[in-house]
C-alpha cells in the first residue's frame, strides 16, 4: 500500500510589490555584509496553532499573507531583489527591478503538528519539508545573480500552519528580519500600511561608513575573486541522525547561575543572563563531544554602539563578533561552567572596550585560530532582545519558533520565551547520541541551582 506524501504543494506564487510602487533600486553591500557572503542561508520557522479546514485556509490565510507581503515588499525592496556578484574588483550589491518577485509556496503537510512544536528531541529531517529553497543562481559573463528571500506557508489540517522563511545572510541580520516581520504583521492585521508608516520604523538604507582596509581583507577572507564562479546554495536534506530540542532557562535559574559565577569570579564583567546561558550550554555541549579543542562564537548588534550610532532599523548586517576557545577538558563539570563563563565574559569585555571600536577588525580575525583549529565550533543564532514570539499576523502569537539553519553547524539558537521574556529558550541541534548525553548533563547540572 502506497504511503501518503509528507508534503503536497497547493500553490506556487510569485509575490511582487504593487505595480509602479517601487522604482529600480540597488543597495550596495559594504564590509559589514562581506563576512556573510559564503554563509549558508538562514531558515526560520514560525508555527501557528489555529484549527481550521483547508477551505478556510485557502480563503483566509493565503490571500491575507500574499496581499500583506506584497504591500510590505514596497518598503523593503531588498527582500524582493537579487544579490549580484560581479567579477573582482566590482563590489556586490542587491538590486531590484520591476518584475522581480518573492517565490511563495503554499503546501499541505501530514506530519504531527504537536510533535513538531514540542520541546523534546525531534528528528531534524522533518523540518526540512517546511523551509523554502532559494531559486537557483543565474550566471552570465558579467555577473551571477541569486534570489535573496523565499517563503513557504505549510498547512496542517485542523491544527494550524507554519511560515517558513529563507534568506541569504548577506540580505541582513536578525534585526533586519525582525523589523521586516514587524512591518508584515502590522500590514496583515490592518490590511494597509498606514499604521506601519505612522510608527516611524521604515528601514534605513544609508550605509555605515566604509572601512576600505576591512572591506578588502574580508573579501579576501571569503575568496571573493572566485565567488562568482563557484558559489552554490547550501541546502539541508536528510537523512540525518540529528535531532533538535528546546531547553528553557527560567529567570530563577539564570539568577542562580549568575550568583554562582559572581561568587567564583567576583571581578568578571558582564555577568549577564546571556553570559551564563551561553556558558552553561557550552559546557554541556563540551561534555557530549569528544574533542580536544572547542570554540564558542556569538555576534553583537552594533547599531547603538557605533559612533555616531545608526538607527535600530538600519537595513543590512551590523554585527561584530566575539569568540573564545578552550580545551574540552576545561569545560566539563561545574568548574567547566565557571571557566566557560569567564571566557565568554572576558570576550565580551574585550570587544566592548576595544579602543579601536566594537567592529570586527582584521587583527582580531588573525587571532581567531591562534590556539589551533577547533573541531567543534559553536555559534549563537538570534538574540533574546528581539521578541520573535510577538510575530502575530492576527491569528495569535506563534506556538513555536524554530531556527532550522542550526543544522548546518553546531550552533544554538537563543530567544526570549513566549510565556516570560525574562526566561530564555535555547534551541540545540545535535546527533541523537550526543543529544542524549547533553540532556543528561543539562538537566543534572541544573539540580544544583534550583
Amino acid at each position: 500500500m502506497a504511503s501518503h506524501p509528507i508534503l503536497t504543494v497547493i500553490e506556487k506564487s510569485q509575490v511582487s510589490p504593487p505595480p509602479a510602487t517601487v522604482a529600480a533600486k540597488s543597495l550596495p553591500l559594504n564590509y559589514l555584509d562581506f563576512f556573510w557572503l559564503r554563509a549558508p542561508p538562514v531558515h526560520n520557522l514560525f508555527f501557528y496553532e489555529l484549527p481550521l479546514t483547508k477551505t478556510k485556509f485557502l480563503e483566509t490565510i493565503v490571500p491575507s499573507l500574499k496581499n500583506s507581503l506584497s504591500i510590505t515588499l514596497q518598503h523593503f525592496f531588498p527582500f524582493v531583489g537579487n544579490l549580484f556578484i560581479y567579477p573582482n574588483p566590482k563590489k556586490p550589491e542587491i538590486r531590484y527591478v520591476e518584475g522581480d518577485f518573492v517565490a511563495v509556496t503554499f503546501a499541505e503537510c501530514n506530519l504531527d503538528f504537536d510533535d513538531l512544536t514540542g520541546n523534546h528531541p525531534r528528528d531534524c529531517d522533518k523540518f526540512y519539508h517546511l523551509i523554502p529553497l532559494l531559486g537557483q543562481p543565474e550566471k552570465t559573463s558579467d555577473y551571477t545573480k541569486f534570489p535573496a528571500f523565499a517563503v513557504q506557508v505549510t498547512f496542517f489540517p485542523n491544527c494550524g500552519f507554519s511560515i517558513g522563511l529563507t534568506n541569504l545572510h548577506t540580505l541582513g541580520d536578525a534585526s533586519t528580519r525582525f523589523w521586516f516581520l514587524k512591518a508584515w504583521i502590522s500590514i496583515a492585521r490592518s490590511g494597509t500600511d498606514e499604521s506601519f508608516l505612522s510608527n516611524g520604523t521604515l528601514p534605513v538604507y544609508d550605509r555605515v561608513e566604509e572601512n576600505p582596509i576591512a572591506a578588502d581583507g574580508l573579501l579576501k577572507f571569503v575568496k571573493y575573486e572566485t565567488l562568482k564562479e563557484d558559489y552554490e546554495h547550501q541546502t539541508l536534506s536528510g537523512p540525518t541522525d540529528k535531532v533538535r530540542a528546546t531547553f528553557v532557562l527560567t529567570r530563577n535559574v539564570l539568577n542562580q547561575l549568575k550568583k554562582s559565577v559572581s561568587t567564583e569570579l567576583p571581578t568578571l564583567a558582564y555577568v549577564s543572563s546571556f553570559t551564563v546561558a551561553c556558558a552553561y550550554v557550552w559546557s554541556n555541549i563540551a561534555t557530549s563531544h569528544n574533542d580536544d579543542l572547542q570554540m564558542f562564537a556569538f555576534s553583537i548588534d552594533c547599531r547603538a554602539r557605533l559612533n555616531p550610532p545608526v538607527p535600530a532599523t538600519y537595513f543590512g548586517n551590523c554585527l561584530s563578533g566575539c569568540w573564545a576557545s578552550e580545551k574540552t577538558t576545561m569545560l566539563t563539570g561545574k568548574e567547566g561552567f565557571i571557566n566557560a563563563a569567564k571566557l565568554v565574559g572576558e570576550s565580551l569585555h574585550k570587544t566592548l572596550t576595544n579602543k579601536k571600536g566594537v567592529m570586527l577588525d582584521l587583527e582580531s580575525m588573525s587571532d581567531l585560530f591562534a590556539d589551533g583549529v577547533a573541531s567543534t565550533m559553536i555559534g549563537v543564532a538570534g538574540t533574546p532582545k528581539l521578541k520573535f514570539y510577538d510575530i502575530d499576523f492576527g491569528w495569535g502569537k506563534p506556538k513555536k519558533v524554530e531556527t532550522v539553519s542550526l543544522d548546518y553547524n553546531c550552533s544554538i539558537s537563543m530567544n526570549a520565551c513566549k510565556e516570560s521574556y525574562d526566561d530564555l529558550e535555547i534551541g540545540v541541534s545535535l546527533p541523537a547520541a550526543e543529544m542524549k548525553t547533553f540532556i543528561h548533563t543539562f538537566e543534572g547540572g541544573l539540580k544544583t541551582y534550583v
